[in-house]
């Protein structure tokens, strides 16, 4: 059923929810506090016993530390919460949808992830998943999975019709290896078919599916790190260390096997441009902020480029903080944009500078970028925000933003693993 009616939904506006199973699961919303990410471990520890559905996902977002469970646990508590008020879920279902079209999630897979989603809530719920709720949240899933699969659909029909434009998953060949600093590696990639380059919105991030000797196949997002045109892609790799107790889902697996194997003629699986931490408009005339911390400059450079390359006068500070000197990548890409264009101003600190670092000349300030400091020199009542960097720091600055009154619509962030932790 669940897959008859998601497919109808691909072709129609879905069908609006019953009151019954709306009061329903907005009495589960207790509930779903307290037991959410027990429902959601457990979804993800029954889907994955099917491994063509496990191979779709990114295992470093899962495990027991892992961010993918707590992010699938906040979104279904909202959705519980605003199903009265499904407008509210916009952002959140188009996250989710980015998200999914970047995995090649299709119509098919939704059966299976409602199947384990609602076993779930019947382990952990127990008695109290009556036959009642049960079908109230078998309802609203395929409601839900309708709107996603629409969304989707819609998103892969314009990835195919754009010149250069493709689906699933398509091979690159690695044209240039460029080390970037002591940690961090670029890519270039070009097309293995010789064909044209999908253009992509300054920010998005692109999937890999890379089959590690001794692993299998694996997925890893990273994002775009230069403007769009020209000829070629580029992502910039940090090598991350892997657990030695689970190196199957650390995050280091890929990075470590691109770093020490990655070099020109590989050929690599990749899908299409996604993501939905974009540039609003490069050429907009409002003030804007791009603020990141260690690798998460890459997106950013990626904006930055695309407001060079507009033409836009909108007064913009490039803000990256980072270890050290080598720990910093893409310095010299950054400073000759900021010193070409009179509206652009790039500002760095160093954490803990290193013997050869030069005050003045490598970096600008010494320690860690802080609210005050924000507070002090840039305009955040009037710009937009644009932030990515480890979670940590993105916790500082997103808790200081909306300490300082800062309006949410104007705060864009994105890190690595799903951000919903930092609405937590």
């Amino acid at each position: 059923m669940a897959a008859r009616r998601a497919a109808r939904h691909t072709d129609e506006e879905p069908s609006m929810l019953s009151e019954t199973t709306i009061q329903i699961v907005k009495a589960c919303v207790p509930a779903l506090k307290d037991k959410g990410l027990e429902i959601t471990r457990r979804m993800y520890e029954i889907l994955f016993r099917n491994p063509e559905i496990k191979d779709l996902f990114n295992q470093s977002h899962h495990g027991e530390t892992g961010s993918q469970p707590k992010s699938l646990a906040l979104a279904v508590l909202a959705y519980a919460e605003h199903i009265d008020r499904l407008a509210a879920l916009g952002p959140m279902v188009e996250r989710i949808a980015q998200k999914h079209v970047a995995l090649s999630i299709l119509p098919e897979h939704y059966p299976h992830v409602g199947a384990a989603l609602l076993q779930a809530i019947r382990d952990v719920l127990g008695d109290a998943a009556t036959e009642d709720v049960m079908a109230a949240w078998t309802e609203a899933y395929q409601f839900l999975a309708g709107v996603l699969i629409g969304r989707e659909a819609a998103i892969y029909g314009e990835q195919a019709a754009q010149i250069g434009g493709w689906t699933g998953y398509r091979d690159f060949v690695v044209d240039r290896v460029v080390p970037e600093s002591g940690i961090i590696t670029s890519f270039h990639l070009k097309p293995a078919d010789g064909g044209p380059l999908m253009a992509f919105k300054p920010g998005q991030y692109l999937t890999f599916r890379i089959d590690i000797p001794g692993h299998g196949p694996v997925v890893r997002n990273y994002s775009l790190s230069r403007g769009p045109g020209g000829d070629h892609y580029r992502i910039s790799v940090k090598r991350e260390p892997a657990p030695a107790d689970k190196p199957e889902a650390g995050p280091g697996l890929v990075s470590n096997f691109l770093h020490d194997h990655g070099a020109p003629g590989m050929t690599l699986s990749v899908a299409a441009p996604a993501g939905d931490f974009v540039l609003d408009d490069p050429a907009a005339e409002r003030p804007v902020v791009l603020l990141s911390g260690g690798v998460g400059l890459t997106p950013l450079v990626s904006m930055l480029d695309g407001i060079a390359a507009s033409g836009s006068k909108r007064p913009t500070w490039f803000i990256h903080g980072t270890r050290c000197g080598d720990h910093h990548a893409l310095k010299e890409h950054v400073r000759t944009v900021a010193a070409a264009h009179e509206n652009i101003e790039s500002i760095t600190f160093y954490e803990a500078p290193g013997e050869r670092d030069v005050a003045g000349r490598d970096f600008d300030h010494a320690g860690l970028i802080t609210a005050e400091w924000l507070r002090r020199t840039v305009p955040l009542a009037e710009a937009d925000i644009y932030l990515c960097g480890p979670k940590a720091f993105m916790r500082m600055v997103v808790g200081s933003l909306r300490d300082m009154g800062v309006a949410p619509d104007r705060v864009h962030h994105e890190f690595f693993g799903p951000a919903d932790e930092l609405r937590a």
